[in-house]
C-alpha cells in the first residue's frame, strides 16, 4: 500500500528528474577508462557537484604506490554521510565510477551523454554513473521531504570496481572509514540481487625456446605449447555444464581466456606466450579448490606437450591477478530485499523478482565483513539490455526515475 509519504516522494523525485538527469550528464562526460585509470578528475567532478548542494564530501586519495602496483593511475575515493540523529541504521549506498574503455561500433558519442528517444546514452550510462544520480537524488528527495530524525546514509563513490575492488570499497572498509550495517550497490531496476559468482583469474606464462622460423626444429614453439594447454583448459567448459548452482538467476562455471600476446616476429619461433584467463565460480564452489585444480590442470597439460627431439621442454608459470569471493546471501539483508520487493512493484507495476547474477561486484567485500547487502539500482532487466560493457551503453529515463523512486521509499522505511 502507498502511504502519502510515498506518494510525496515520487512526486519530488518526478519534479527534479530534469535536475537528476543533467547529474548524471555531467558525470557521464568525465571519462574514467579503466585501464588507464586515471580517475581522481572523476571524483573530484563528483565532489564539486555535491557540495554545491551544501553536502560535505570527503575525499580518500589512495596512496601512489598502492595505485600504481595494480597497474591504475589514480584513484580517490568518496563518501558522503548524511546523519539524521541517534539510533537506526547506517545504510551505505555504492556505486562505482570506473568503467571498461568504449571500444569501436558506436553510433552516439560514448563521453557525450546524449538523450535521444528516453534513452540516456554514454559510457557507464548505466554500469554505473546512473547510481550516483539515483542515489544522491533518493537521498535528496528523503531530505527534502521525509526529514528523517534517526540513523545515517552514507554514499561510497568508488573508483576501484573493474579491477577487483580492493582499492575501493576494499580499501575504505579496510582502513576503517566507514562500518554500515546495511548496504545497496548498484544494479538493475527490474530485480533485486542477493547473489552473485565469484571470479578468478590467472595470467599464465608459457617460454619455450625462440628459434629462427626456417630451422623450426631448433626451438620450442610457446605458441603451440600454449594452444596445446589452452584447448585443455576450453575442454573444461564442457565439464562445468553438470556444475549447476541452485541460486535463481546463476546457472553453471565457466572459463574464458580473454587475452594473449606474445612472439617475437613474423619470422621468429614465438619463445614466450602470455595469456590471461577469467574463471567464473558459482557460490557454491570453493575458490581456493577452484585455483588448486587449475594450476594442476595446466601443469599436466604443459607436461604433455612434446617439444622437437632434443628440443627444451615448455616452462610455466602461473600468477593470480584476482580473486573475488562469489556473495552469498546474509540473513540480515531480508529489510533491503522486502522493502525493494514492494516498492519496486508499486513503482513498476511488476514483481520484482530476487535472484543471483553471474557478474562478480565489489558489494562481496562488505559481505565477506558481514555487512548484509543487496544489488539495486537504475536500469533494465538484463546487463545485455543496457549494453553495458559494449557500444552504445545506454539507461532508459523511465528506469532511472523509477530506480530512484524506489530508493527514496526504500530508505523512508528503513529509517522511519
Amino acid at each position: 500500500m502507498t502511504s502519502p509519504a510515498h506518494t510525496a516522494l515520487d512526486q519530488w523525485v518526478a519534479q527534479h528528474f530534469d535536475e537528476e538527469v543533467a547529474f548524471l550528464q555531467q558525470l557521464v562526460r568525465v571519462p574514467t577508462d579503466t585501464p588507464p585509470g586515471n580517475n581522481a578528475p572523476h571524483a573530484q567532478r563528483t565532489a564539486e557537484l555535491l557540495r554545491a548542494w551544501g553536502w560535505d564530501v570527503e575525499a580518500f586519495d589512495v596512496p601512489a604506490a598502492e595505485v600504481h602496483a595494480a597497474g591504475l593511475q589514480t584513484i580517490t575515493n568518496l563518501i558522503v554521510r548524511r546523519r539524521y540523529g541517534d539510533g537506526g541504521p547506517t545504510i551505505a549506498l555504492n556505486a562505482h565510477g570506473d568503467v571498461v574503455p568504449p571500444g569501436e561500433g558506436w553510433t552516439h558519442d560514448p563521453y557525450g551523454g546524449e538523450v535521444v528517444d528516453g534513452q540516456l546514452y554514454g559510457r557507464a550510462s548505466a554500469v554505473s554513473k546512473s547510481d550516483f544520480a539515483s542515489f544522491s537524488h533518493a537521498v535528496r528527495a528523503l531530505e527534502a521531504v521525509a526529514r528523517p530524525t534517526r540513523g545515517c546514509i552514507e554514499l561510497h563513490f568508488t573508483y576501484d570496481e573493474e579491477f577487483g575492488g580492493e582499492l575501493g570499497p576494499g580499501w575504505l572498509l579496510r582502513h576503517g572509514h566507514t562500518r554500515p550495517d546495511l548496504m545497496i550497490a548498484a544494479g538493475f531496476s527490474h530485480q533485486v540481487v542477493t547473489a552473485h559468482n565469484g571470479c578468478l583469474q590467472l595470467e599464465v606464462t608459457v617460454q619455450g625456446d625462440m628459434a629462427h622460423a626456417a630451422i623450426p626444429d631448433t626451438g620450442t614453439d610457446a605458441l603451440q605449447g600454449a594452444v596445446h594447454i589452452l584447448n585443455v583448459l576450453y575442454r573444461l567448459n564442457r565439464d562445468y555444464l553438470a556444475t549447476t548452482s541452485s541460486v535463481e538467476g546463476i546457472t553453471h562455471p565457466y572459463l574464458n581466456i580473454g587475452r594473449i600476446e606474445g612472439g617475437t616476429n613474423t619470422n621468429v619461433v614465438p619463445g614466450k606466450v602470455v595469456f590471461k584467463l577469467d574463471r567464473r565460480m558459482i557460490p557454491e564452489e570453493d575458490a581456493a579448490q577452484v585455483e588448486a585444480d587449475l594450476r594442476a590442470t595446466i601443469a599436466q597439460a604443459a607436461t604433455s606437450f612434446a617439444p622437437p627431439r632434443g628440443g627444451r621442454a615448455l616452462q610455466v608459470d602461473v600468477r593470480r591477478l584476482l580473486l573475488a569471493q562469489a556473495m552469498k546471501p546474509l540473513p540480515g539483508n531480508r529489510p533491503l530485499v522486502a522493502a525493494i520487493q514492494k516498492h519496486g512493484e508499486a513503482v513498476f507495476g511488476e514483481a520484482i523478482p530476487a535472484v543471483g547474477t553471474p557478474l562478480y561486484t565489489d558489494v562481496r567485500l562488505y559481505a565477506e565483513r558481514g555487512i548484509p547487502g543487496v544489488i539495486y539500482g537504475a536500469g533494465p532487466r538484463t546487463v545485455r539490455e543496457s549494453n553495458a560493457k559494449r557500444a552504445d551503453e545506454h539507461v532508459a529515463l523511465s528506469d532511472l526515475l523509477g530506480a530512484t523512486q524506489v530508493l527514496a521509499r526504500t530508505l523512508h522505511d528503513l529509517l522511519a
